[in-house]
């Protein structure tokens, strides 16, 4: 078979998402391992490591940073896959043509705003843009995972119209927490290289900004909840609303625990890795709002015409 006629069916597809979608938590992960660990200046040129040197020597902070810049190698090449498959797909659907296109748009963002953070030696500002460029590109992941998982087109509410306002005002609520989140970072100790500057807040205020927007965030879900429970929403909404909640909940915890041991770097990784899921099951959350039929199953290859009897 030519590459002309290779085509990919709906569950290889799906596959194939949901793991684009596991390398972007990993960069994220490893990015915040970069900041953590001060590796930030590690490799302080790009693209290449330094100088005229793409590789790094073998030292702590540099192959930190260096394996970081592997991952996002790793994540283009899924991407890029990506692309390929949704226009190779056995049904080609523009909405999931579109989301993997936004997947090239976020990793080149990604790249131009990494160089940026190096060349500006770890501006806190910039390295705030990098990091919610990450969630952005994350975002996009965990929708185009759902969108590849059902049918197309719009699907149905199952929910009423005072729950859909609340769900898309929870949505808009957690990306206002993590933007909190990274300015509080910002502020703190954890600037990912010697002598990088930080955002001249006080890291108290920050905190406590922060964690007002988490609480305010936790009582329209938990309203949310209540309007889902006395409207007889279906179980499986509510259960992911509860989900989200249980997530939401031991993010805080992580959050408080942190913050008055004085921010121990472990505990700060675990805590950025918490943003990534609460973020993914907000918006997975969201989508449980709308119902739609089910397409996972590979189209079965069209039956032969029938010969033409023979002449007698």
């Amino acid at each position: 078979m030519s590459l002309s006629n290779l085509r990919i069916g709906p569950v290889a597809f799906l596959r194939l998402c949901q793991a684009t979608l596991a390398v972007i938590a990993l960069n994220i992960v490893t990015g915040a391992t970069v900041r953590l660990t001060d590796s930030g200046l590690g490799c302080p040129d790009w693209p290449t490591c330094a100088h005229d040197k793409l590789t790094p020597p073998l030292s702590l902070h540099p192959v930190v940073e260096f394996a970081n810049r592997m991952v996002v190698v790793v994540l283009v090449v899924f991407c890029a896959l990506t692309v390929v498959a949704a226009f190779r797909r056995t049904t080609v659907r523009r909405d999931l043509v579109w989301l993997s296109g936004g997947l090239i748009l976020g990793v080149i963002g990604e790249a131009v705003v990494g160089a940026f953070v190096v060349y500006s030696k770890l501006n806190p500002y910039v390295v705030m843009v990098h990091f919610m460029i990450g969630m952005l590109l994350l975002a996009v992941a965990v929708v185009l995972a759902l969108q590849a998982g059902h049918a197309p087109g719009r699907g149905m509410s199952v929910v009423t119209p005072a729950a859909r306002w609340l769900g898309r005002a929870l949505v808009a609520l957690v990306l206002v927490v993590l933007t909190a989140g990274s300015a509080t970072t910002g502020a703190g100790p954890h600037a990912g290289g010697v002598g990088a500057k930080r955002i001249p807040v006080s890291l108290h205020d920050m905190a406590r900004t922060h964690a007002e927007i988490v609480l305010t965030t936790l009582v329209v879900l938990l309203v949310l909840l209540y309007v889902l429970w006395r409207t007889d929403a279906p179980a499986g909404t509510q259960d992911r609303g509860r989900i989200l909640l249980a997530a939401m909940v031991v993010q805080g915890i992580i959050g408080y625990t942190q913050y008055f041991t004085h921010l121990p770097v472990v505990l700060v990784g675990i805590h950025v890795f918490g943003a990534a899921v609460v973020w993914s099951a907000v918006l997975w959350f969201h989508a449980g709002m709308t119902t739609h039929p089910a397409e996972v199953a590979d189209p079965l290859p069209a039956a032969p015409p029938p010969e033409p009897a023979a002449a007698r």
